[in-house]
């Protein structure tokens, strides 16, 4: 075989592949940016979208398509997408699967999940896994995951770093997961959280995740929404049933804050050096009917803080109800005092330690 025809032959090799599109398994590899946007035009439910490495722009918007995949194809390579106000858009895709994703460069939020404003039919089934997004913002509610209308999703291996509000923000989603991500902010981006549940979010547990500078309030359990934007529509709370347990959060004003919820548990968790207060019960939705913070355990915490930043261990606002929080075998330590590391609390603590260091 001489020269041009063995080249030939290698050629059609390497792209008999991405022509063939592998159809009859409904998988189909992605070289380059105008492929994408070829195929994203003709998406069918039940495709699978495996995206080759490269640059690609933000800005794709898929609508109702269900059982979607979208994927590196090779992982230790992701493909990634810059810019756009969002880098991918997702509204009522059921069952939608997104992994091994590069995002960055955002104005709006990086990824955008959402029901299409159908507020008592929510989507279900999303799973979103080892995506990388940073640069997202900076200034202003500008979201890593923007979740609207979610129920039964997981978030999980990912990393934030640099964003202009909420790492994952959720309005009025429902028994999902955000576990083993990082959350670690930036200089010049306005975070004012990592994680954040409102607007009648349930039943989510945030677990095994890390916050380093990870907002003004790294754990935002509950939050401040429009009455019209609640799901379902009759929720009178905020966030009910949300269970942190096992984190690392390390810097920031606080390490969480408890904001028109009704029921949650913060268990397990390490916090190290939080900056002002150690954490918050505020209330800022205050209609009449809605619930006020109240009915909160929090048990079994390491807690490492310096005298010189906290003088309040827990900042509590008007219209709240901390008699009702229960405080429970958590380790308080002043680094700088230890003396002093016993804290000011709204309700006495069960085997509470004091003066040891938990590390």
């Amino acid at each position: 075989m001489n020269v041009l025809l063995r080249c030939i032959a290698i050629t059609l090799f390497v792209l008999a592949p991405l022509d063939n599109a592998n159809l009859l398994a409904n998988e189909i590899v992605i070289a380059d940016a105008k492929q994408l946007s070829q195929i994203l035009r003709n998406l069918k439910p039940d495709m699978t979208l495996r995206i080759a490495p490269g640059e690609y722009p933000g800005g794709h918007y898929v609508n109702g398509v269900a059982s979607l995949t979208i994927e590196a194809l090779d992982p230790s390579d992701p493909p990634h997408f810059k810019g756009g106000a969002n880098a991918w858009h997702f509204s009522r895709c059921n069952d939608l699967t997104i992994r091994n994703l590069r995002v960055s460069g955002q104005t709006g939020n990086g990824l955008n999940l959402d029901d299409g404003g159908q507020f008592d039919h929510p989507t279900t089934g999303i799973t979103v896994e080892h995506v990388e997004i940073s640069d997202v913002g900076p200034k202003g509610n500008c979201d890593g995951i923007k979740c609207s209308g979610l129920d039964r999703f997981t978030i999980q291996h990912c990393f934030f770093t640099g964003w202009g509000g909420q790492g994952v923000d959720m309005v009025g989603c429902h028994d999902g997961v955000v576990r083993d991500c990082q959350f670690i902010g930036k200089p010049g981006f306005t975070a004012s959280a990592g994680v954040q549940t409102k607007g009648g979010s349930a039943r989510v547990l945030i677990e095994r995740c890390r916050f380093i500078q990870g907002g003004e309030r790294p754990l935002n359990i509950g939050g401040s929404t429009g009455l019209n934007l609640f799901r379902p529509s009759h929720a009178k709370y905020e966030a009910q049933e949300i269970i942190a347990r096992n984190n690392h959060i390390e810097g920031s004003s606080c390490a969480a804050a408890f904001v028109g919820v009704d029921g949650a548990e913060f268990i397990g968790n390490t916090i190290l050096y939080p900056e002002k207060w150690v954490f918050r019960i505020l209330q800022e939705t205050t209609a009449e009917g809605y619930s006020r913070s109240r009915n909160v355990q929090i048990k079994e915490n390491r807690i490492v803080f310096r005298r010189t930043q906290v003088q309040i261990e827990i900042n509590i606002g008007g219209g709240t109800e901390p008699e009702t929080f229960v405080f429970a075998k958590n380790y308080w330590f002043a680094e700088d005092n230890p003396q002093a590391s016993k804290p000011r609390l709204p309700t006495p603590e069960t085997n509470g330690t004091y003066a040891i260091d938990p590390r």
